[in-house]
């Protein structure tokens, strides 16, 4: 284990397989491949002893070294592709690391589709990590905006209300959204977790999950074209803030 205690890595997934936003990881935004904002972020929070980028691709990997990441090895094809769940990168990447010598006490996801993380979000969430005994990770969330006291599921062209809860008189589908009871989703911003419930648990969240709450647009995610639209709207209208960055911009070849 690592001399300094709660010793911190942070792990940056970015697989080159994007169907959706093909290469959304490196596409650019305000002059930088979209996976250099959250490296940056990582860098200047100043909380991490290393930053890992994960990927399966040497171009996506020249990019992070070119911003200062850390790429010691490619992620196998086997757990790069759309469906892979999370645990299987991590636990190789962890993994891995351990076999090279280098253990941490926790780790921290931060994922290249939130830009607008900046570093003193990252700071936040690791000082509220910190302040509380006896759970196993945090994970970002904001208040739903539709909420699944609203949702449905439809079965032989009928439909059954997802949450069966509320008074008979006055049933959630039928109540105004103040009346519902707050309901938290969660976002792509970041989570923290000790890397105990990945080894003996085979999970990145473990059983004790605390929330820490996103503002603005921290946790905002790009998982569409309409969502890159948006961050470029947002950016270029200076209704947000992106984290800054020391380096040239990467040139990526036509």
């Amino acid at each position: 284990m690592s001399e300094k205690q709660n010793a911190v890595v942070a792990l940056i997934p970015a697989r080159s397989g994007s169907k959706r936003v093909p290469d959304k990881n490196i596409r650019l935004l305000a002059g930088h491949p979209l996976i250099a904002y959250s490296i940056a972020a990582a860098q200047q929070s100043k909380i991490f002893e290393k930053v890992i980028v994960s990927t399966d691709s040497e171009l996506y990997a020249d990019i992070a070294r070119h911003y200062g990441a850390e790429v010691p090895f490619f992620r196998p094809a086997k757990i790069a592709s759309d469906i892979s769940p999370d645990i299987e990168w991590v636990e190789y990447t962890l993994n891995q690391l351990r076999n090279n010598g280098q253990d941490y006490d926790c780790f921290s996801i931060l994922r290249p589709t939130s830009p607008f993380r900046l570093p003193e979000t990252i700071r936040r969430a690791w000082q509220e990590f910190l302040a509380q005994e006896g759970v196993d990770s945090l994970r970002a969330v904001e208040k739903c905006q539709q909420h699944p006291g609203k949702m449905w599921i439809v079965r032989d062209n009928r439909m059954m209300p997802l949450l069966p809860m509320g008074p008979a008189e006055q049933p959630w589908h039928s109540s105004q959204y103040p009346s519902l009871p707050e309901v938290y989703v969660q976002n792509a911003s970041l989570e923290i977790a000790r890397t105990h419930v990945v080894f003996e648990e085979k999970t990145i969240a473990g059983n004790v999950v605390m929330p820490f709450m996103t503002k603005e647009f921290e946790g905002f995610d790009v998982n569409s074209n309409y969502d890159w639209d948006l961050a470029e709207h947002l950016v270029r209208t200076d209704q947000v803030k992106l984290t800054s960055i020391s380096q040239s911009s990467y040139k990526i070849q036509e």
